[in-house]
């Protein structure tokens, strides 16, 4: 991993966790905050290490551009958990019918930046 994608990194694993320091829930209750910095921790860590071994600099910025977006979008609508995506089984049209390996391909592509490793843990 090259010098400044590793700061880069390191420095967006310090921020999610001041963030969840300080993160206040939404509603008030005092159960949902500690929930959701929990949530917010746990999420971090689990995402960090399983990213830990990457090599290669595309996916490095990817999961970089991930980050970033989960942040921006958690901070803005004050909300932790990933938003959710809408997209109906098979509704994605092919070019030749309707394939389901075609669908699967265009249903991941649709994928929005800041679900992108949200299935796999």
């Amino acid at each position: 991993m090259a010098v400044s994608a590793r700061r880069t990194v390191l420095s967006l694993y310090t921020r999610v966790f001041r963030i969840a320091r300080t993160w206040q829930a939404q509603s008030g209750v005092q159960h949902d905050t500690e929930t959701e910095r929990k949530y917010i921790m746990q999420e971090a860590r689990t995402l960090f290490r399983q990213n830990q071994q990457l090599t290669d600099p595309e996916s490095i910025k990817r999961c970089i551009e991930e980050c970033e977006a989960r942040i921006e979008i958690g901070i803005h609508y004050r909300n932790p958990y990933p938003r959710p995506m809408h997209i109906p089984p098979l509704g994605l049209a092919t070019q030749k019918g309707r394939k389901l390996r075609a669908q699967q391909r265009l249903w991941k592509q649709a994928k929005p930046i800041y679900l992108q490793s949200h299935d796999e843990t």
